[in-house]
C-alpha cells in the first residue's frame, strides 16, 4: 500500500515495485496520474490498483481502509507518503486543520486500521515517510496550529507527531510482528504538491534544482520493505539509522498523544 502513490516518492516506489513483479495498491486523489501508472503497469511483470481517497477527510480515510481490507485480507507493506503543504491555514469539513488531518490523523488511522491484515502477513512493515528526529517543539495546547499559523512549522510539528505515533504503535503492537519504520528521505524533488504563496513558491523552485530525484529514495525504502529491521521501531535518514532512544521519541509524550488521538477519532490504539 502506498499513500501519495501517484506523485513523487510514492509514484517512484510504485514503478519500482511493478518492475520487479510486485502488486502495488496506490492511494491518491488524482485519477489521471493513477491512470498513467496503471497503463504503465501493463508493460511490467507487476500489477497495480488505484484506490481514490482524500486522506485529509477522516470519513474518506475510514472508507478506503474498509475497501483495502475487503480487497486484501493480508497486507505486508504500507508506505505513508501523502502530504500537502499549505502556506495558509485551512480547516477540513471534518473540523480539523488540513495538515494535521492529512499528515498525522490519516497515518494513525491507516496504521491501526489495517492491523488485522498486517497480522496475517509474515512480518509486515509500515514505513512512515515523515522526517523523523526533527527537534521542533510540540505545542500540546495547539496541535492544530490555530495560533500564529506557519505552514513550515505546522508540517515539522506534525512530523514530530508521527515520530510519537511510531513509538506507541511499536510499543503496543511490535510484539505481533509488524515493524514500524520512520523514514527521512532528505531533500528530494517530489511532486511538491501544495498551495504556496509567492516567496514559498520561489523557494520550492530553488529546491527542485538542488534536490535529488525521487528515484534516489527508492532503494533504501525497498530495503526496508524487503528486510525490515529486527526492532519494533526504527528510524532512518536514507540509509543512516537514527537513535530512537532520546527525548524526541519519549514514550510518555507518545502515550499523551495516543490518548488525544483516541479522543479525537474514537480510535482504539490498544
Amino acid at each position: 500500500m502506498i499513500t501519495g502513490g501517484t506523485d513523487g516518492i510514492g509514484a517512484a516506489l510504485a514503478r519500482a515495485l511493478l518492475l520487479r513483479g510486485d502488486h502495488a495498491a496506490v492511494i491518491g486523489t488524482n485519477p489521471e496520474k493513477a491512470d498513467a501508472l496503471i497503463r504503465a503497469a501493463a508493460d511490467t511483470p507487476g500489477t497495480a490498483t488505484f484506490f481514490p481517497a482524500d486522506l485529509s477527510l477522516v470519513s474518506d480515510t475510514r472508507r478506503v481502509i474498509g475497501d483495502l481490507l475487503e480487497t486484501y485480507p493480508k497486507i505486508d507493506g504500507l508506505v505513508l507518503c501523502a502530504r500537502f503543504f499549505r502556506t495558509h491555514r485551512r480547516t477540513t469539513p471534518d473540523g480539523f486543520e488540513d495538515n494535521f488531518a492529512l499528515f498525522y490523523l490519516s497515518r494513525a488511522l491507516l496504521s491501526y486500521g489495517l492491523l488485522s491484515a498486517f497480522n496475517k502477513a509474515d512480518g509486515a512493515v509500515v514505513v512512515n515517510v515523515a522526517g523523523p528526529g526533527h527537534d521542533t517543539p510540540i505545542d500540546w495546547d495547539d496541535l492544530q496550529s490555530a495560533r500564529d499559523y506557519d505552514g513550515v512549522r505546522a508540517m515539522f510539528m506534525t512530523g514530530r507527531l508521527n515520530d510519537l505515533l511510531g513509538v506507541t504503535f511499536a510499543e503496543r503492537h511490535g510484539k505481533d510482528g509488524t515493524k514500524y519504520v520512520l523514514f527521512h528521505p532528505g531533500t528530494t524533488s517530489t511532486g511538491f504538491v501544495g498551495e504556496f504563496d509567492p516567496p514559498t513558491a520561489a523557494y520550492i523552485e530553488q529546491q527542485k534544482v538542488l534536490a535529488k530525484p525521487a528515484t534516489a529514495v527508492v532503494p533504501p525504502v525497498l530495503r526496508l520493505l524487503d528486510n525490515p529491521p529486527d526492532e519494533p521501531l526504527t528510524a532512518f535518514n536514507m540509509d543512516d539509522e537514527l537513535s530512537v532512544r532520546n527525548s524526541l521519541f519519549s514514550p510518555k509524550s507518545a502515550a499523551r498523544l495516543a490518548d488525544i488521538t483516541a479522543d479525537l477519532l474514537d480510535l482504539d490504539v490498544t
